[in-house]
């Protein structure tokens, strides 16, 4: 196997250890957890409306303080949640970039082959087990 230290800097040069087919697998795994993503922020972002919404209808009556705090937690974590599922979004069109330009399965620290078990567990991953075994420590 060639070695991938011109990795990120040949046009089209092949340094990824998978065929055209596994790699069209691939895309395919990572367009259906993108489009999950996608809905989920969909869903999270109605459910923000809906909040919203509630708030506005309530009256000074019928609310109570502690509620205001716990509405505003409930807003405060789907926040922070679609922003999570937007950053997962953008590794995984990142991914889909390796896999356009074929360096898709490439470890970005060891520069190996990341095993095939790993990417179908983490599509969107940049380095092998080993090499993040070693960020750990």
């Amino acid at each position: 196997m060639e070695s991938p230290a011109g990795a990120g800097t040949g046009k089209e040069k092949r340094i990824t250890p998978f065929t055209d087919e596994e790699l069209e697998y691939f895309r395919q795994l990572i367009l259906k957890k993108r489009q999950a993503a996608l809905e989920d922020i969909e869903r999270m972002r109605a459910q923000l409306a809906d909040a919203r919404e509630q708030a506005e209808n309530d009256t000074a009556y019928s609310f109570h303080m502690a509620d205001a705090g716990t509405d505003a937690m409930e807003r405060e974590k789907l926040y922070l949640m679609i922003g999570r599922q937007q950053k997962y979004i953008g590794y995984l069109d990142r991914a889909l970039e390796r896999i356009e330009n074929k360096t898709y399965g490439i470890c970005k620290v060891t520069g190996k082959p990341i095993s095939k078990e790993r990417l179908e567990a983490v599509p969107h991953t940049e380095i092998s087990i080993a090499a993040k075994l070693k960020q750990k420590r």
